[in-house]
């Protein structure tokens, strides 16, 4: 009776592995890991902006508009439960990922206004905290790309036959996926430009202007 309860137990193991089940709970554990790495990155950013509005503060205290927008924008973000019944709900998904896109959207206004501050832009605090949020934009573009990645191969999986039937069986469903729109935007980190001709600039990291030869300056 043992015997026979062992070969059912077996039997029914190998039946579900070849239906595809084996594949969906380690793809499903795959996304909600990718999906974890990117809302790691969101809290990384949410963390930088405190400082950063501060620092601008000091120098700009005039731009209240740009300021009080990205603390708005940041206590938006933070209102919102991040669970993983996030990835089986997509409306609550969608309302997470344009919080997220907002507060992106104010800081690109808030570091386009530092331009108009030289003094700003000289200071090193200043200059970290912009190198600190690049770093961590691109951190965010490679997580959602993994994101990206993980759902579409769990979505293949749970509409493709034989496993499909397996997914309906075991309440495994299609999950919410970024929109191709909301990728273009995130996939633009902030620039950072450093005033390079201020005095004591010298040896910071950052994109050279484009400079001709003196003798073909003037042809152009």
């Amino acid at each position: 009776m043992r015997a026979l309860s062992l070969a059912l137990l077996a039997a029914a193991a190998v039946g579900l592995s070849g239906c595809g089940y084996n594949n969906l709970q380690t793809q499903d554990e795959g996304v909600k890991a990718a999906w974890s790495e990117v809302v790691n990155q969101y809290q990384r950013r949410s963390d930088l902006i405190p400082n950063l509005v501060n620092t601008v503060k000091g120098y700009a205290a005039q731009e209240q508009k740009v300021l009080i927008g990205v603390t708005e924008a940041r206590a938006k973000v933070g209102s919102i439960q991040v669970t993983p019944e996030v990835l089986s709900n997509p409306q609550l998904f969608q309302k997470y990922q344009a919080a997220q896109g907002q507060l992106g959207a104010a800081l690109k206004s808030l570091l386009a206004v530092t331009e108009n501050y030289p003094q700003l832009k000289s200071d090193q605090n200043f200059r970290d905290l912009q190198s600190q949020l690049e770093g961590t934009e691109n951190r965010i573009t490679v997580a959602r790309n993994r994101y990206i990645q993980a759902v579409m191969s769990y979505n293949v999986t749970v509409r493709q036959f034989p496993s499909n039937l397996t997914a309906r069986m075991f309440g495994f469903q299609v999950k919410p996926n970024f929109t191709v729109a909301n990728e273009q935007q995130i996939s633009t980190p902030p620039t950072v430009s450093f005033d390079t001709s201020t005095p004591g600039a010298a040896g910071t990291q950052s994109a050279p202007a484009a400079s001709a030869p003196p003798d073909q300056g003037a042809t152009k």
